[in-house]
C-alpha cells in the first residue's frame, strides 16, 4: 500500500484561476503527486503526495520552476476542520464521555470536546477523511440531537452607526455653542489690538485706558468681578463640557481604570483644567469684588471638543464605509446547498437541502437556474452560463461546461449544473476575500503602531511638560519679575494694583494651561 502524505505550500504571484490551472496541470504530471489543490485567493496549495518518491522542498521547487514563489508551511494543521455544535440530550457525565470517546475511535477524528454545562461540542477534524455531517452522524446515532452553532451571516459586528450618530450629535452640540464663543473672542481680539493703538498713538494715561476698556459692552461688570463677556463664555462653554465631552469623559475613565493615558485622557485633562481655573478664577474675582476682569479660558473647551469630535466622526463614517462592502460580501454567501447522491452513470439516486457549512469537499452539490454556488467546485455535468461579476467584475455571464471551475456566491443562469466541492466553508474565495478585508481592517500599518507607541508615551509627558512649565514661571516670575510683566498680557495698570505674587501664579497657570491644550489636537491624535 502507498502511504500518502499531506503538505501545504504558500504560493506567491498567482494573478488569475489561469495561474492556478497551470499549477494544477503542470503539478499533476509529476511522479509521486497524488492530488493538488490551490486555493488563489489564500496563496495556498495542498499537496497529496507519496513521501517514498517525492519531498514537499522538491515539490515546492517544482512551483518555483513554473514562475512562482513557494515555500513550504511547517504548520500543517491548517487544514484541519474545525466544527461547533450543540447537542441536546445529554444529561450527567457520562453521556460527555459516550460522545468524547465514540468520537476519538472514530477515524478522521483529531480532537474532541464537549461541554455539558453549555450542551456545546468542539470537534477537529481531518476533512480528507470525514466531513461534519459524518460527525453529526455519529453522534445521532448515540441517541442525541445534534445541531450547528449558527453563525451571525448578518456581519452586525461591522456596524458603525450606533458611532456614527454618537459623534454626530457630539460635534453638532459643541458647533451650536463654538461658534458665539468665537465670535465673542475675534471681537475681543479685535477691541484689544484697537486699545494697543490708541494708548501707542495718544500715550494716554493708565487711569484713561481702564476707562476706555471698561466702557466696552463686553466688558461691562453684570456683578463686580463678573464681566458680560465672562459670563456669556461660562453660559455657553457649561453645556459642552456636559454633553458635548460626554463620550470623551466615558473612554478617559475606561483608560485611566487600565492605568492607561491615551488622547481622551488628554483632552478631558485640558479641558477640564482649562474650565476649573477659569472658574474657580471668576469665583476669586468675584469674591474680591475685582475692578478688572480677570482672564479666562472658557473658550478653550469647546474649540477643542469641535475639532476632534469631527475628527471622530469623520473617522467612524470611513470605518463605516469599508464594513458596508465587507457587509455586503458576507450577504452574498449563500446560505443553503442541495446535496444529491448519484449512482452508477450519474443517476440522480437522493437530494436533500443542508447548511452550508455542512458542505463537505467531495460532496456532489445541484445548483439550478437562477441559484447561487454555495461553495467553490468543478463542474462535472451540465452546460450553462454563470454570473461571476461579484469576483471578477466581468458583467458578461461566463460559460460552463464539465471540467471548469465554479466559484461560490456567483449565480447559474441559465442551466441546471452539478458541482464537485473543492473548497468549502472558510476556504473558498469569497470567504478568504471577506478574511483579507476583515484583517486589513484590524490590523495596523507599522507608522499606525509606531504612532499607537508614542501617545503612550505622549500623554505623561505633555502632562510633565506642563506641570514642569507651571513651576518653571512661579520661579522665574519670583527671581525676576520683570520678564513675567514683559510677557503676561494685561495692561500695566493692573499689575500696579493687584499682588505680584498673584499675577505670576495666574501668569504660570496659562502658560500651563496652554502647554496643555495646544497638545490636545495634536496632529498624531487626530490623525
Amino acid at each position: 500500500t502507498k502511504t500518502i502524505s499531506k503538505c501545504y505550500v504558500q504560493v506567491t504571484g498567482m494573478t488569475c484561476a489561469s495561474c492556478v490551472a497551470n499549477i494544477e496541470r503542470n503539478l499533476r504530471r509529476e511522479d509521486g503527486i497524488h492530488s493538488i489543490l490551490v486555493a488563489l485567493m489564500a496563496g495556498k496549495a495542498e499537496v497529496r503526495y507519496n513521501p517514498a518518491v517525492i519531498h514537499p522542498s522538491a515539490i515546492a521547487e517544482l512551483i518555483r520552476e513554473l514562475g512562482f514563489g513557494a515555500t513550504v508551511m511547517e504548520n500543517c494543521g491548517e487544514g484541519d476542520g474545525i466544527l461547533e455544535l450543540v447537542v441536546r440530550g445529554m444529561t450527567c457525565a457520562s453521556c460527555v464521555h459516550k460522545i468524547e470517546s465514540t468520537l476519538m475511535k472514530t477515524n478522521g477524528v483529531l480532537y474532541c470536546s464537549v461541554a455539558l454545562a453549555t450542551n456545546k461540542a468542539h470537534i477537529k477534524y481531518d476533512p480528507e477523511i470525514i466531513g461534519p455531517r459524518d460527525v453529526i452522524q455519529v453522534i445521532q446515532d448515540l441517541g442525541f440531537a445534534t445541531s450547528l452553532v449558527k453563525k451571525d451571516r448578518s456581519a452586525s459586528h461591522l456596524d458603525h452607526k450606533q458611532e456614527i450618530r454618537q459623534w454626530k450629535r457630539s460635534f453638532v452640540v459643541s458647533l451650536i455653542f463654538c461658534i458665539p464663543v468665537m465670535g465673542l473672542m475675534i471681537y475681543m481680539m479685535v477691541m484689544d489690538s484697537q486699545l494697543a493703538d490708541a494708548h501707542a498713538h495718544h500715550n494716554m494715561s493708565s487711569e484713561e485706558m481702564e476707562a476706555l476698556h471698561s466702557s466696552m459692552v463686553l466688558e461691562y461688570q453684570l456683578l463686580p468681578g463678573l464681566s458680560v463677556m465672562n459670563f456669556l463664555s461660562f453660559l455657553l462653554c457649561v453645556p459642552v463640557q456636559m454633553f458635548g465631552g460626554w463620550h470623551f469623559y466615558i473612554q478617559a475613565y475606561k483608560a485611566l481604570k487600565h492605568k492607561t493615558a491615551n488622547m481622551d485622557v488628554l483632552v478631558v485633562l485640558a479641558t477640564t483644567v482649562a474650565f476649573a481655573y477659569s472658574f474657580v478664577i471668576l469665583l476669586v474675582a468675584m469674591a474680591e469684588k475685582a475692578k478688572v476682569n480677570p482672564v479666562t479660558f472658557f473658550d478653550t473647551p469647546p474649540m477643542l471638543f469641535v475639532f476632534i469630535s469631527l475628527g471622530r466622526w469623520l473617522e467612524h463614517v470611513a470605518k463605516g464605509k469599508t464594513s458596508e462592502a465587507l457587509a455586503r460580501l458576507i450577504s452574498l454567501q449563500a446560505t443553503e446547498a442541495t446535496i444529491v447522491t448519484l449512482g452508477p452513470d450519474n443517476v440522480l439516486l437522493s437530494e436533500e437541502q443542508v447548511d452550508v457549512e455542512l458542505v463537505q469537499r467531495g460532496d456532489i452539490v445541484k445548483v439550478i437556474p437562477g441559484g447561487k454556488f454555495p461553495v467553490d467546485g468543478r463542474v462535472i455535468e451540465g452546460h450553462s452560463m454563470v454570473d461571476e461579476s461579484l469576483i471578477t467584475g466581468e458583467a458578461m455571464p461566463v460559460t460552463k461546461k464539465p471540467g471548469n471551475t465554479v466559484i461560490a456566491g456567483s449565480i447559474n443562469q441559465n442551466g441546471s449544473l452539478l458541482i464537485s466541492a473543492t473548497h468549502v466553508g472558510a476556504d473558498t474565495t469569497l470567504s478568504q476575500i471577506v478574511k483579507l478585508v476583515e484583517e486589513a481592517q484590524t490590523s495596523k500599518a507599522p507608522i499606525q503602531q509606531f504612532a499607537d507607541k508614542l501617545s503612550g508615551y505622549f500623554v505623561p509627558s505633555i502632562v510633565a511638560v506642563s506641570v514642569i512649565t507651571l513651576f518653571a514661571w512661579i520661579i522665574i516670575g519670583f527671581v525676576d519679575f520683570e520678564i513675567v510683566e514683559k510677557y503676561f498680557l494685561v495692561r500695566k495698570c493692573t499689575i500696579i494694583k493687584e499682588i505680584v505674587a498673584e499675577v505670576i501664579i495666574r501668569f504660570a497657570f496659562q502658560a500651563s494651561i496652554t502647554v496643555l491644550c495646544i497638545a490636545c489636537p495634536c496632529s498624531l491624535g487626530l490623525a
